[in-house]
């Protein structure tokens, strides 16, 4: 029996340069969507999978990150005295229980697989998940819990996949698939980074989601550097492919890449209209903003 997927790594030392200057001084993880930081949507779909132990892998400039997750003793004790009660309950829905974070630095930017291999030493011998923080993945079964339910049938290594246009395949890691598991879960038989149409195995890309075994950690240490110069993710779960099953799982919701502005933007507006305290004034400003416009 395969062991169970009990603690994540959230890679969060990005510079964020494509919002600057706002992320001069917050961190782009940290950055609103509607009222809690666009990273609290990600640790909530680890915590919805099982997830018991959440490692950030941060760089300079990020310990607002690390005080995010931690008691603010002061602003807890001020909501109290004015008996604002559901914002301190908030407050404490999103605090971690004591010992169920870790935060480790990456000293350069050497790229995702660097940054994964930096958690090796707190994930130590056991399968653990990948979440990028930029992807806000929308589905009324968090996407990370879909993967762990496909682990526990399957084993191995399994990815989030979604379905991009077939003439966009030259933008996105692609995967072959071999046989079908169930439904939207798939062996996963090869991958190719940014093939063209023609020479695409399929259309489905790697999204941001990932269960890894312990292994990749020894193959990150001797990966050679690849695209950008950088340590890369991909290059070394090719090379684990060769002695350890992969698997592909559909993800039918909707992805929200914050690290782009159009990205950013259009997942303040989907979570804000989702919320029943707001989505009708948010409705009728759209809809004022667009008669201007």
């Amino acid at each position: 029996m395969q062991k169970a997927i009990r603690k994540a790594v959230l890679p969060v030392a990005g510079l964020g340069t494509r919002f600057l200057p706002a992320t001069k001084a917050v961190p782009k993880e940290m950055m609103t969507v509607v009222d809690r930081p666009a990273l609290q949507y990600v640790v909530d779909e680890a915590r919805a999978a099982g997830i018991e132990h959440i490692v950030f892998v941060t760089g300079r400039g990020k310990a607002v990150i690390e005080d995010h997750f931690d008691v603010a003793y002061e602003l807890e004790a001020t909501l109290e005295a004015r008996s604002k009660t559901e914002a301190l309950e908030v407050l404490k829905r999103d605090l971690p229980v004591a010992g169920s974070v870790s935060f480790t630095r990456q000293q350069a930017p050497l790229g995702l697989g660097h940054a994964v291999w930096c958690a090796r030493d707190i994930i130590g011998p056991e399968p653990f998940a990948v979440l990028l923080p930029d992807m806000l993945m929308k589905h009324h079964t968090p996407c990370l819990k879909s993967m762990v339910d496909a682990y526990e049938r399957t084993g191995g290594n399994v990815l989030s996949l979604e379905e991009c246009e077939p003439a966009m395949t030259a933008q996105y890691g692609i995967v072959a698939l071999g046989a079908t598991v169930q439904e939207d879960v798939f062996e996963v038989t090869g991958m190719v980074e940014k093939p063209k149409p023609a020479a695409a195995p399929s259309n489905l890309f790697i999204s941001g989601r990932y269960i890894l075994q312990p292994e990749i950690f020894d193959l990150l240490e001797t990966q050679e550097k690849g695209a950008g110069g950088e340590i890369q993710l991909t290059d070394a779960m090719l090379r684990l492919l060769k002695g350890s099953p992969f698997y592909g799982v559909r993800f039918r919701g909707t992805t929200y890449d914050t690290g782009t502005k159009l990205g950013f933007l259009k997942a303040n507006l989907a979570y804000a209209l989702d919320r029943e305290d707001i989505h009708g004034n948010i409705r009728a400003e759209l809809q004022s903003v667009l008669a201007e416009s």
